[in-house]
């Protein structure tokens, strides 16, 4: 283990192991957080890697102990690794009355506009600082990556994975926030974040990305609840990033879920469906 991690924690789960790790993260300027699931296929030989990328609100924790992801990691040979939301730390800006903006709320990009962009620098962190740390640290086969998340962690999912085809073999999502720069929630922290100049704001935007990155060979799947109440508020606008599939050639799977709502019990009952997706492109 490099000194650059510090084990938090570590328990044994389907014979891999959960670990939590922190580190002092150079791309947020802070100490950062992550979990990660070694199926017991590690022990062997390098294993692919997918990353999650959570909601609003969330850290590393909630997808660890609430998704049951593991069980179907282990059967399939798949490490997991979670990554925390946002920057942390009584150095970080942030708007403590807002819970859809700063703290947990990063949004996956890297910040332009002060005084966020010396730390909230999540597109950076996810595709090139932790990526690098999990290769220096655990037996992974770089080559067989995939990535997925689930609402802000979904949008953030499509969107690094439709920007780094290379990097990213497969992409998944549960309820993410497609089209952001045209919902409350993108629009607000794409201001805060980016600055009111919105033509910047499309290199974040899954809709406006697959314009030009649609990659036929690569299929996305994407459960949506159909009681989910942000769907309802127009936040997710998953017809939007389906008709902007279709018009490009994107292969999409959107399966629509009757009675499902937003949360983890939504998540867990269809995350070995999400697993079984990346194994086939990964293994």
């Amino acid at each position: 283990m490099s000194t650059e991690l510090t084990q938090i924690s570590q328990n044994l789960c389907f014979g891999g192991t959960v670990g939590v790790y922190s580190h002092i993260s150079k791309a947020c300027s802070c100490e950062m957080r992550f979990a990660v699931f070694v199926p017991p296929q590690a022990a062997d030989h390098p294993v692919p890697v997918l990353y999650f990328l959570s909601g609003l609100t969330c850290t590393e924790e909630n997808f660890t102990t609430k998704a049951g992801a593991q069980r179907y990691a282990a059967e399939y040979g798949l490490m997991l690794v979670i990554p925390d939301t946002s920057p942390r730390g009584e150095s970080v800006p942030d708007e403590p009355d807002a819970w859809d903006f700063g703290k947990g709320a990063g949004f996956y990009v890297n910040a332009t506009a002060a005084p966020w962009s010396q730390h909230y620098r999540m597109y950076d962190y996810v595709t090139a600082e932790l990526p690098a740390l999990i290769a220096a640290n655990f037996a992974v086969r770089g080559d067989r990556t995939g990535i997925f998340g689930h609402s802000m962690g979904g949008h953030g999912a499509l969107v690094c994975g439709l920007r780094n085809p290379d990097q990213y073999r497969s992409i998944s999502a549960f309820a993410p926030i497609a089209a952001p720069t045209q919902c409350a929630w993108g629009q607000k922290a794409f201001a805060g974040y980016l600055g009111n100049d919105a033509t910047t704001w499309n290199a974040y935007d899954a809709t406006e990305l697959v314009k030009t990155h649609a990659d036929p060979s690569r299929p996305i799947l994407i459960d949506q609840g159909m009681a989910d109440p942000f769907l309802e508020k127009g936040q997710l606008l998953p017809d939007v990033f389906e008709a902007a599939c279709q018009q490009a050639g994107q292969p999409l799977i959107l399966r629509r879920q009757a009675g499902y709502d937003h949360g983890y019990f939504f998540i867990s009952t269809f995350v070995g469906d999400h697993i079984r997706h990346h194994a086939e492109a990964l293994l």
